[in-house]
């Protein structure tokens, strides 16, 4: 156990100590405001103050976790082991930053409750994160700084044992349309074709004919090559469904399709099955009640996991509506437009609620990389894309946390838009395995 001193034991130090010693480096810790306690234990111990006490190790403490309230705070971002850090500590601290403050305002999510620019989908925009600005999005920094202050513990107590941490990599994939030409009912068949004769495109017209009569499969129905990867590479996949009424960002297929609850059961036989609340739900809150229960119903069992449809996140509003609807996973926690590492963490982290200032059980999974963002944001050819994922589970795997990818079942179909990313899908499960 490592004893922690703190002149004051709020909220916000208490959720990142646990998340720092409990939950990346597995360690058990005991915080105490008692000096006399502190100065005569003779276990591994750190001081946690604005002042060293009797020669522990000394993280010098800014502000930010003794405060209540959202408040724009004074940061500034220097380099440190090209990792990014800010702020600043004196020069009898064990790291020139407060490792700790820095963690907790990357954790919390807190630069999203300050004023900021929303993008079209009006999510938080990527250019307004720190550490997009500053270049160190790629890297899950909390989870560097987890790892340099293991080293400072181990140099002054040799004796003190960390457990062994294993890096893990987990495959998610999003059914947003299941697929391209089935299940899709008469009028936006009808609309389809009519869609095609517009454009004069007539391969689609031949193509879409061919599905619904059973002479070739729908592009999109991509389940086979799903199972074959996670067969061959030993695979314990995540899949989140939409289940949404038909909408402008919302363009499933109809609940009701018997064949398309089959696909779902099918799919929850091997894995497991989550939810992937509409674009609209955002709006109006009981339609994510409704579409839980729609799937829960299908599948004959409690849905608990949970990731937004476009990612889209609004804190705390979002986390606390899958809250009050019993979700206790959520895997919506990367960027859209950029790869990388959104809250700097690689590892489950649980929500911390600004706003009312405490800590909540819906545990967060960070992603690392969306086939999407490649694609459509970073406009990445397909021949490209390993050289931005590659470095990713590097990073992830150097500190022993763990890299998810999300990917579409429409973006293996290896077909027009998507040709060639089904072999970037098993190129980097085989590299994330390996």
């Amino acid at each position: 156990m490592l004893l922690v001193y703190t002149p004051k034991i709020t909220n916000r130090n208490k959720y990142i100590f646990y998340l720092i010693f409990r939950d990346i480096l597995g360690v058990d810790i005991k915080m105490t405001t008692d000096v006399k306690e502190f100065t005569e234990s003779g276990q591994p111990k750190i001081n946690y103050s604005d002042k060293p006490l009797s020669g522990e190790i000394f993280f010098q403490a800014r502000n930010i976790l003794f405060e209540t309230g959202i408040n724009q705070q004074n940061i500034t971002v220097f380099g440190w082991e090209n990792t990014g850090a800010f702020f600043a500590a004196g020069k009898n601290s064990a790291l020139p930053f407060d490792v700790f403050a820095a963690s907790f305002y990357l954790a919390s999510r807190y630069e999203e409750y300050l004023p900021h620019i929303r993008d079209e989908y009006d999510r938080f925009e990527v250019k307004e994160s720190l550490a997009f600005q500053n270049g160190f999005l790629r890297k899950p920094v909390v989870n560097h700084w987890a790892e340099k202050i293991k080293e400072i513990i181990m140099a002054r107590y040799p004796g003190f044992v960390f457990p062994e941490r294993k890096y893990k990599y987990t495959s998610t994939i999003d059914i947003d349309n299941a697929y391209a030409y089935r299940e899709k009912g008469f009028v936006r068949t009808l609309g389809g074709y009519a869609k095609s004769l517009v454009n004069f495109d007539f391969q689609e017209f031949g193509e879409r004919t061919k599905v619904l009569f059973g002479k070739l499969r729908d592009p999109y129905d991509t389940y086979r090559f799903q199972l074959a990867i996670q067969e061959k590479y030993k695979l314990k996949p995540l899949y989140f469904f939409l289940l949404a009424d038909y909408g402008v960002n919302d363009k499933n297929v109809p609940v009701n399709s018997r064949n398309f609850q089959s696909l779902i059961k099918s799919i929850g036989d091997y894995a497991e099955v989550g939810i992937h609340p509409s674009f609209a739900s955002n709006f109006v809150p009981s339609k994510l009640k409704k579409e839980i229960s729609t799937l829960s119903r299908i599948l004959h069992r409690e849905v608990t996991m949970s990731r937004q449809h476009f990612l889209k996140l609004r804190l705390p509003d979002t986390y606390r509506n899958l809250i009050e609807y019993d979700i206790t996973d959520d895997y919506s926690m990367g960027f859209a437009s950029q790869v990388g590492f959104r809250a700097g963490l690689c590892t489950p982290f649980n929500f911390y609620d600004l706003d009312q200032e405490t800590e909540t059980k819906l545990k967060i999974h960070p992603f690392g990389v969306m086939d999407a963002t490649l694609k459509y944001y970073m406009k990445i050819p397909p021949e490209n894309a390993l050289q931005h994922i590659l470095p990713l589970i590097e990073e992830v795997r150097a500190v022993k946390g763990e890299f998810m990818s999300v990917w579409h079942n429409e973006s293996l179909s290896d077909q027009k838009v998507w040709k060639g990313w089904h072999q970037v899908y098993e190129q980097m499960v085989e590299a994330a395995t390996a």
